[in-house]
């Protein structure tokens, strides 16, 4: 098994002995990346699940649809993979009654919050004596930090980012309908991504496209924060709004980056919500160090939308990495203090119900003495 994957299932393995789990069961489809380096593209929505299984002293297994294998092996280089078939000798739950301790007990990880319910179902029935405990709290502690490789190819998803802003500024016109901007930013981002991958090593296995819906609002259309685009056509003195928390994607990084423009002009109303949606990020971004406890970022945030007269409608930020939503939050009630290698998206962000939205957001890497920003691009008002 290649690095780091190697490194981190025998940290995994040793977290699991300290906690006394015997087994342990992976199918959330970003930790057996995390873990193993495949990423596959059947799942549960096609009922085809694929579950990594590894114990304390043994070395894991693959358990995936047989459809799957090949591209598997080819990206773990895992030595057991264990391929099953739709409809035929027990599909996956035979090669899970063989990795995992039957009627006799056992303490058992899983992803408590995770993993399917049919998966659990299958495991309880069959082993009715077996303890379960939750692996969610181990594998979150072990990606909270990330290494400097992490935080390198981070960087790259945050020039994909930039690419995407830049071609969607360049589209937006009068008489432009939305869907025409999602298109120039999706097609900017993919041949960005492209320029970083190689087809003759193993990141030739992962795909350059962006995908998954741009949201993307249009005048009054932005008060309804994760809208996608549609047909409008752009008018002069339209608030145009861009969340690419669902699309900045590179190499399994989920990154969050948001940025509003405004077609030729801009009202007095629109500049004052913006400037301090603005304010609001960058008072939490001024109290991003080491140190401070997650919930205080969102504090310094939400006394600039105090002090506008503004209630606050959601969280400051969170955690990103191979999950759209990591550990910790960015809200109140998170005490967890930051550390350098941490990596967050930060947001300010205001909605006038039925009228306008004024958002801003970026993602940053936690440093030894404050933050360096993965997605560099300019903040202030923009009028194109």
């Amino acid at each position: 098994m290649r690095e780091p994957f190697a490194t981190r299932i025998q940290d995994l393995q040793a977290r699991m002995a300290e906690s006394g789990i015997d087994t342990g069961l992976i199918e959330d489809p970003d930790n057996i990346y995390y873990l193993s380096g495949y990423w596959g593209y059947m799942g549960m929505d096609f009922g085809r699940p694929t579950v990594l299984v590894l114990g304390r002293n043994t070395p894991p297994a693959l358990i995936t649809p047989a459809l799957e294998a090949e591209m598997a092996a080819r990206m773990t280089r895992l030595d057991d993979i264990r391929p099953w078939t739709d409809g035929k000798d027990g599909e996956w739950r035979t090669p899970l009654d063989a990795l995992v301790p039957g009627k006799s007990g056992g303490r058992i990880g899983i992803e408590l919050d995770k993993t399917h319910p049919l998966i659990v179902r299958a495991l309880r029935e069959r082993r009715p004596a077996a303890d379960f405990a939750d692996l969610v709290p181990i594998l979150g502690t072990m990606r909270l930090i990330k290494s400097a490789d992490e935080i390198a190819t981070m960087r790259q998803a945050g020039r994909v980012a930039v690419a995407m802003v830049e071609a969607a500024r360049a589209k937006i016109a009068e008489g432009i309908p939305e869907y025409e901007i999602a298109l120039a930013a999706i097609a900017a981002g993919t041949r960005k991504a492209a320029e970083f991958l190689d087809a003759e090593d193993d990141s030739g296995l992962f795909s350059p496209t962006i995908h998954n819906l741009q949201a993307l609002q249009s005048g009054d259309g932005t008060c309804m924060v994760h809208r996608r685009s549609t047909v409008r056509r752009l008018r002069k003195g339209d608030p145009v709004y861009l969340c690419f928390c669902g699309v900045a994607n590179f190499k399994r990084f989920k990154l969050g980056f948001d940025r509003e423009f405004f077609v030729g002009t801009v009202s007095d109303a629109q500049a004052r919500y913006y400037e301090t949606a603005l304010r609001a990020q960058q008072a939490a971004l001024a109290h991003t160090r080491p140190g401070v406890p997650a919930e205080e970022v969102h504090a310094a945030a939400e006394e600039v939308y105090r002090t506008a007269g503004l209630d606050v409608a959601y969280r400051t930020g969170r955690a990103i990495g191979y999950s759209f939503l990591e550990w910790p939050q960015l809200k109140w009630g998170e005490r967890t203090p930051l550390r350098a290698g941490m990596t967050l998206a930060v947001d300010g962000g205001i909605t006038v119900p039925g009228t306008f939205g004024a958002r801003v957001g970026d993602s940053i890497v936690v440093t030894d003495t404050g933050f360096e920003y993965l997605t560099d691009y300019p903040r202030e008002l923009m009028v194109v």
